[in-house]
């Protein structure tokens, strides 16, 4: 089964990098739309375009808006990772935002060792990454863009059953 997962997930981020950049980015607004973000009164919104300010999606997780988490979308091919000058710019694009606490950055490919270190210098907002392994992993746990193939059922013997009087 982990094998056949695993086979999927890498079908998914192919079909993920040959997707348009829009696509992409409204897809990981999707999964973290599916991943609870939001909560019950919140909203989500894709927000990327040309000279988007680096911002590709918003959720606000909340009815006022108060705790919104911004998301940066790169739909890179497996050979070219995220340096952190792209991680400098989304902190920047943060910045720009009033109130701005908390981005996650997403891409289908990897983040460099200098990309890593980037986000974690930055205690005052928190960035989270996902790279491509981990972007499949959680669209097949949450089930997006993907759909069930098999179910298996495991039984267990009912010893109520056999406490029953049959007649």
């Amino acid at each position: 089964m982990q094998e056949f997962n695993a086979k999927v997930e890498t079908e998914l981020r192919r079909a993920l990098q040959e997707a348009s950049p829009e696509f992409f980015e409204k897809a990981v607004v999707e999964l973290l739309w599916a991943m609870g973000y939001g909560g019950a009164h919140g909203e989500k919104q894709h927000v990327g375009k040309t000279h988007d300010g680096g911002i590709d999606g918003l959720i606000r997780q909340d009815a006022l808006g108060l705790q919104n988490v911004y998301i940066q979308a790169k739909r890179y091919a497996d050979d070219n990772p995220v340096q952190a000058p792209a991680i400098q710019q989304f902190y920047g694009a943060l910045g720009d935002r009033q109130g701005a606490d908390r981005g996650v950055f997403i891409t289908t490919s990897r983040f460099t060792k200098g990309a890593v270190e980037q986000a974690a210098r930055y205690h005052d907002k928190a960035i989270v990454l996902i790279d491509g392994l981990k972007l499949t992993s959680l669209m097949l746990s949450y089930g997006v863009a993907v759909q069930k193939s098999r179910e298996f059922t495991l039984y267990t013997v009912d010893e109520d059953f056999f406490d029953q009087d049959l007649v």
